[in-house]
């Protein structure tokens, strides 16, 4: 990562755990009587540091106006904050021009917004988009219906069987009418990193453009914007310590000054009469309506927080949570993770399935020893039909997270597993006996 504004940067601030931690209030709480938060969950949804919440909360307390069109001074406030955020976006990805990051409600917007306008008006019949196995339905679904919409040849670059992308894949994949090719920078379920530098090189020699999922990538500084240069790529603030509602759609300027807008109305106009209307410049353009203000700003404190610390440390740091999460989960019998082999092709994300018990009993059984994990398919149907399983439960860890906790995951997986060990070997008088507690 490459970011410096408004001093921070220059001073890094010493990556400790503990003192990292102080950072998050929903840590200091029990869940359940004698049992402290675990949150392995962030894949989700990460939690909010303090300075996240206070910018919000100062937005909404102190100058809750409307940016761009007031005269007064509270918006004249707002307006600044705001467009200080984008500039804050666009220091954080490497990226000289913030006229290039436009704001929208997260991933999902970002990636219909390609979808809808670029892909609608600049692709033919016949035309392809190529995606690849790995891909959330939000980095799916719209490539679906604009394929169907205008008769576009929807590819797939197949998985390995441990859930590696591999570049010959995306070779064999590959047609002369291939036009987009659609990625995530790291799968939300197998924590699969896809060779992006590659697919990058592969895509300028050929002429195709690529789009970039972040959601997953971009907080876990696995992603170089500067260096990749990619045509299109997308996050939501919720995922790297901002709020929900807001995320960032980047493209390369002249993609967007050629792309006709997806929304319409409000200030996304610089003139209009009965018969047409003139759109405004970038980025305004694709902003129509109301902003997500105080969303966005706080996007920008989560973004300082996060670049405070040296980005080596706080990937050492999580390198080291999945390594440990591997050990621990790996020596329970019954127990399987799915996802590369392969550590340094893969992200601080550890899925698994477990003999015993379907995912979402291990969820909320976890729930009870304060352990917050994700179950089902995570938004990636064709992902679990690929991986020949129905769900997955998933726990998630980011710079907040402790080896420790970790532990404590792996303690509490061994006792539910006895739990239903116990069931099964138990002589049942009734079909009731051995119902699972989420049934």
């Amino acid at each position: 990562m490459n970011f410096e504004h408004g001093g921070v940067g220059k001073s890094p601030r010493p990556f400790e755990v503990e003192a990292v931690r102080a950072d998050f209030p929903p840590l200091h709480q029990e869940v359940h009587p004698g049992k402290p938060l675990i949150y392995l969950d962030s894949a989700a949804t990460s939690l909010k540091p303090s300075p996240v919440v206070a910018a919000l909360d100062a937005y909404t307390a102190d100058y809750p106006a409307n940016v761009h069109r007031g005269l007064h001074v509270l918006s004249e406030r707002a307006t600044e904050a705001f467009e200080d955020a984008r500039e804050a976006v666009a220091s954080f990805l490497g990226v000289e021009d913030s006229a290039q990051v436009i704001f929208t409600r997260g991933t999902t917007e970002s990636i219909n917004a390609v979808a809808m306008s670029w892909a609608r008006s600049m692709l033919e019949p016949g035309d392809a988009i190529l995606v690849s196995e790995l891909e959330h339905h939000s980095n799916l679904v719209p490539w679906q219906v604009v394929a169907k919409e205008k008769g576009l040849d929807l590819r797939f670059a197949e998985l390995t069987d441990d859930a590696r992308l591999e570049m010959s894949a995306i070779e064999a994949a590959l047609t002369d009418r291939v036009r987009l090719i659609a990625v995530t920078a790291m799968s939300n379920v197998t924590g699969t990193l896809p060779p992006l530098a590659d697919i990058m090189d592969l895509a300028r020699r050929k002429g195709i453009r690529v789009l970039i999922d972040a959601a997953q990538g971009l907080p876990h500084g696995d992603i170089d914007v500067r260096k990749l240069d990619p045509d299109f790529l997308a996050f939501s603030g919720h995922k790297i310590l901002g709020p929900t509602g807001v995320g960032v759609l980047y493209a390369k300027r002249e993609l967007l000054e050629a792309m006709p807008p997806f929304l319409t109305g409000g200030s996304m106009v610089v003139r209009v009469t009965r018969d047409s209307s003139e759109w405004n410049e970038i980025p305004w353009k694709f902003e129509a309506g109301t902003p997500p203000i105080g969303e966005a700003i706080a996007l920008g404190a989560a973004l300082r927080y996060l670049a405070a610390f040296p980005a080596e440390q706080v990937a050492a740091h999580e390198r080291a949570l999945l390594e440990h999460a591997h050990a621990v989960l790996g020596r329970i019998p019954g127990l399987r993770i799915v996802g590369p082999e392969d550590l340094s092709k893969k992200g601080p994300i550890a899925s698994f399935t477990m003999e015993e018990a379907h995912p979402h009993d291990l969820a909320q059984l976890l729930d009870r020893h304060g352990i917050a994990i994700r179950a089902g398919h995570h938004c990636t149907m064709p992902l679990h039909t690929r991986l020949k399983i129905p769900a997955s439960a998933r726990a998630s860890f980011s710079l907040y997270n402790t080896m420790a906790e970790i532990d404590r995951l792996g303690e509490a997986l061994e006792s539910i597993q006895a739990l239903f060990r116990r069931r099964v070997s138990r002589p049942a008088t009734s079909p009731a006996r051995l119902a699972s507690p989420a049934q």
